[in-house]
């Protein structure tokens, strides 16, 4: 399994959230919503083989973007080739601070754009501005997590050279499925974006990405395993470049 979005800081217990994940072997990106976060997270998290904090500022933490956050963006962001949670979100929530959303969100880009990252996108109602923006900077195979936009703006960034991460909650509405259904199979990986989703009362767990394998099974028409391999085959690609830089992994 795969886990591509998930808040382990904001566990009950994130320590002990991120040590049961390492112990699986289960391969996590730790987003954030704030530098500040990061910093802490990647403190405890940074000698770990397979979870990974990723540098996040969050659109819907735009009044917490600072000149010290992101002076704070600037300084961290040479420590992880994984960013995330960043983005726009003009639903009802966010369309107040649009204008302050994309300040800071061309701050991370102008920032992140220099060489292959891990990048999660947050994009609720902004999803053609996010794909612009990612244009304008020339930066390709980001990952548009828990995807709600139209299909006609999916299809734009399957030909942009983007990604989807889908979660259990997508499965509980039409929405959620055709997007799922829609999305090409060299596309697509799994996220939990734990703890914000609940499973029978129960906050998500790694373990619960298997609904979502399991509806692909049918989707795909394949078994569990080629669902995994293929899964595992997206995420491998992302990371690549990222690899083969020269100025290494983390």
């Amino acid at each position: 399994m795969i886990d591509a979005h998930c808040h382990i800081d904001l566990y009950r217990s994130p320590y002990m959230v991120a040590k049961e994940i390492e112990s699986e072997g289960i391969p996590t990106i730790a987003v954030t919503n704030l530098p500040s976060h990061f910093e802490l997270g990647f403190a405890h998290l940074k000698k770990f083989r397979h979870v990974r904090v990723a540098l996040g500022l969050h659109p819907l933490y735009v009044k917490e973007h600072t000149p010290s956050e992101l002076k704070k963006f600037v300084g961290l962001v040479h420590k992880t080739s994984y960013i995330g949670e960043v983005g726009l979100d003009f639903s009802r929530e966010g369309i107040a601070t649009k204008a302050k959303q994309i300040d800071s969100f061309r701050h991370v880009l102008t920032h992140i754009s220099e060489r292959p990252r891990f990048i999660s996108l947050h994009s609720r109602r902004a999803e053609s501005t996010v794909l612009e923006m990612l244009d304008e900077f020339s930066i390709k195979g980001a990952i548009f997590h828990w995807y709600s936009g139209s299909l006609s703006v999916l299809k734009e960034i399957v030909a942009a050279g983007h990604y989807f991460s889908v979660n259990p909650a997508m499965l509980l509405s039409t929405n959620g499925c055709k997007i799922i259904e829609k999305i090409p199979r060299d596309r697509l990986l799994t996220e939990t974006d734990g703890p914000f989703i609940k499973i029978r009362d129960k906050v998500i767990t790694t373990q619960d990405i298997s609904l979502v394998q399991k509806y692909l099974c049918s989707v795909w028409n394949c078994s569990y395993e080629d669902v995994e391999r293929q899964i595992n085959k997206n995420f491998n690609q992302i990371l690549l470049p990222i690899k083969n830089h020269k100025r290494g992994s983390y």
